[in-house]
């Protein structure tokens, strides 16, 4: 084999494994907003879960207001179903715009239930409804630093992604578009998570 043959395989060879490295990046990249996505789902199940449970507390107290209750509720499963479409497809902006947008509803619908708790000093001095409002609180604000946290990751893959050479083989191996941010309409929700306080 002529030394001009052997630099040319040298280089062949330097190409395909950088091509690989580049390959390797991009899936442990996209694997880590993944994981950062689960986080988030982690928290907004809880969430989820401890809606219920306030609803539940306050039906004692609040007869008259099951409208505002069942409003509650319904936006709290349109924000679950929300979840789901988003935690199969991290990433993608479409399922990420309607998540935010359900999150938005439960937030205005839990905003309109703490209004009539007002209404009600039994209930916001029950030991019970204390202890749901702490772990809410606690909950919302988890929920905002993995938000932060996969929106971190997002733009690490995305500025990766779009970097050279990695961009020139993105598309090939699959990673064809940026991930999508979990972004809320309002600016400032983005900054603080929703805060309920009973």
């Amino acid at each position: 084999m002529g030394t001009f043959a052997l630099i040319v395989l040298v280089l062949a060879v330097a190409v395909v494994l950088y091509g690989v490295h580049i390959y390797n990046q991009l899936v442990a990249l996209k694997n880590r907003y993944r994981n950062a996505f689960a986080q988030i789902g982690v928290q907004l199940t809880r969430r989820y879960d401890l809606i219920p449970n306030l609803v539940e507390t306050a039906k004692a107290y609040m007869r008259h207001e099951r409208e505002t209750m069942e409003a509650v509720i319904a936006a709290r499963n349109q924000a679950v179903a929300g979840l789901d479409q988003a935690a199969a497809a991290p990433g993608n902006a479409a399922a990420l715009q309607q998540l935010a947008g359900a999150e938005q509803g439960l937030s205005q619908a839990l905003g309109r239930f703490n209004m009539l708790m007002e209404a009600y000093p039994d209930l916001k001095a029950s030991a019970t409804m204390m202890q749901l409002s702490e772990e809410i609180s606690s909950t919302e604000n988890k929920v905002s630093f993995a938000r932060q946290a996969y929106n971190d990751q997002v733009m690490a893959y995305n500025a990766y992604r779009q970097s050279f050479p990695a961009v020139l083989l993105a598309g090939s191996f699959g990673h064809g578009e940026d991930a999508a941010l979990l972004e809320f309409a309002n600016s400032q929700e983005i900054q603080q998570a929703p805060r309920v306080s009973f």
